[in-house]
């Protein structure tokens, strides 16, 4: 949330052009929190609210701030339309690998193998690979950090309000008790750890090698993955298609 209220100080941007909007989990509470205008919206509904919003008002720069629950899983359709529409808003999405807040439970994002507190033997799934699917559908910016780098997410979070089109950063974040006790990474230092000994800053990696498998020694990479100049989506008159 630091590098965001950074990011948005250093935008030039005025406050009252910036808004956030949030869904339901952890960082769902982000929207409370800053002192621009926000909106908590119900579970997996913050992507069509930040649309609409959008729709209403293009001069606003708009970030939707949420977690890998609310927009991967019910929020998961909205998401890749949003992506494959190229709708010119910044998505921020924070991956502790479960839900967080309801119990610890697997999730879309749960890594292969990883116990929770509804696979207690380790996730028989392979879950999404973010960069990958965002790219497929159609999103104009990619890129994958974590709360150690925070640096470089500033840096992305400052560069998505000048980029058009559908701009998403994913944010690799501890959740010590619902997935790290289970995992045994039990302490939010201890995961923090992990990614300064992991993680491998590889820009314009093929997107097919950027999953999670926290059980094996292999890097997680982190980095910038799409930059490209799609034109972002504007309302279509019916006289101009025809």
């Amino acid at each position: 949330m630091r590098c965001y209220a950074q990011a948005i100080l250093d935008s030039g941007i005025p406050l009252d052009n910036h808004v956030v909007v949030s869904g339901i989990g952890c960082s769902g509470r982000v929207a409370g929190y800053m002192k621009i205008d926000s909106y908590h919206t119900t579970h997996g509904r913050a992507i069509p609210f930040a649309i609409g919003l959008k729709l209403a008002n293009p001069n606003l720069a708009i970030t939707v701030f949420s977690g890998d629950g609310d927009l991967a899983a019910i929020g998961g359709n909205h998401l890749i339309h949003a992506a494959r529409r190229n709708v010119d808003i910044s998505v921020i999405c924070v991956n502790n690998f479960n839900y967080g807040m309801t119990g610890g439970q697997l999730g879309p994002t749960t890594p292969f193998g990883a116990r929770t507190s509804t696979t207690p033997y380790g996730s028989p799934e392979f879950p999404f690979n973010f960069p990958y699917l965002l790219a497929a559908s159609g999103a104009n910016f990619v890129a994958r950090w974590t709360t150690i780098h925070v640096r470089h997410l500033k840096r992305d979070i400052l560069y998505m309000f000048g980029k058009p089109g559908f701009s998403f950063v994913e944010v690799l974040a501890p959740c010590p008790v619902g997935f790290g006790k289970l995992n045994y990474i039990a302490e939010g230092l201890d995961e923090m750890l992990l990614y300064k000994e992991r993680c491998v800053i590889a820009d314009g990696i093929p997107l097919d090698e950027l999953g999670i498998d926290l059980r094996a020694d292999q890097p997680i990479y982190v980095g910038r993955f799409v930059d490209r100049d799609l034109p972002p989506y504007k309302p279509v008159r019916l006289e101009d298609i025809k």
